[in-house]
């Protein structure tokens, strides 16, 4: 099949390769299958989307919302080239799966209100799914209420028109959106298991998401809910749309 592409923003090697891995173990891919830009690091290369047969974007430090003035050069670059990707991914409704930076992305792109209103503590959250969600496709099989995995200083506060909300949680109204028909965004992780958020604690112990204080307790609520049903969203996104090569 064509590959799939990961853009990632990490800048510590530790939690980008682990994030890679996750998207690997729970999309249900080999590694010829994914193909990652670290984007912390490089341009965005020239992309010809048709020899792919989807986008997933990952986490990362970077937060839309912040000040233009507070974004260090690499960010302003790398919003910068996401914009004009997005520009003609939306236009061609082409899939893609944002998690947690791809709320920052798609839905800074599509005029949605991002701000630091609806932030929330590393560690589990229930997710309920929204009657639009009951019945889109990439949630078939998905129970109408789930725990998953978040840890963000920013959030949706607003959706535009054009999207459509999926899910939601008791301290973040939009958890999960579509814009089109192709076109996803989560504000939880799809690809995060204990051993994950673990390593992410430890990689981002001083980032500003919990106080180093605090980090034998963090750990503890991190981890104190069985995490299943977020990662059938990564494979169901590529079973939907794997391409098969000529």
């Amino acid at each position: 099949m064509k590959p799939f592409l990961l853009l990632a923003t990490r800048a510590q090697d530790l939690a980008a390769d682990g994030e890679h891995r996750a998207v690997l173990h729970y999309g249900g891919l080999d590694a010829d299958e994914l193909h990652r830009v670290r984007l912390e690091r490089e341009p965005m290369p020239p992309l010809a989307l048709d020899d792919y047969s989807g986008i997933i974007v990952g986490g990362g430090p970077f937060n839309a919302s912040d000040p233009a003035d507070d974004k260090s050069a690499e960010q302003r670059r790398v919003e910068e080239e996401f914009a004009a990707l997005l520009d003609e991914v939306v236009d061609r409704d082409f899939p893609f799966l944002g998690m947690c930076y791809g709320v920052g992305t798609l839905g800074a792109h599509e005029g949605a209100v991002v701000d630091r209103t609806y932030g929330e503590r590393v560690g589990p959250v229930t997710i309920e799914l929204t009657p639009e969600g009951l019945v889109d496709p990439l949630l078939a099989g998905v129970p109408p209420r789930f725990d998953a995995l978040v840890g963000h200083k920013e959030a949706v506060r607003e959706l535009p028109a054009d999207a459509v909300r999926l899910a939601s949680s008791a301290d973040c109204p939009v958890q999960m959106f579509r814009v089109r028909n192709n076109l996803y965004a989560t504000q939880f992780h799809p690809e995060l298991d204990h051993a994950g958020v673990r390593e992410r604690i430890d990689i981002y112990r001083d980032f500003g998401y919990f106080a180093p204080a605090e980090y034998e307790e963090t750990v503890a609520w991190a981890t104190s809910r069985e995490i299943v049903h977020p990662h059938r969203i990564l494979r169901a996104f590529v079973e939907r749309y794997a391409v098969p090569t000529a």
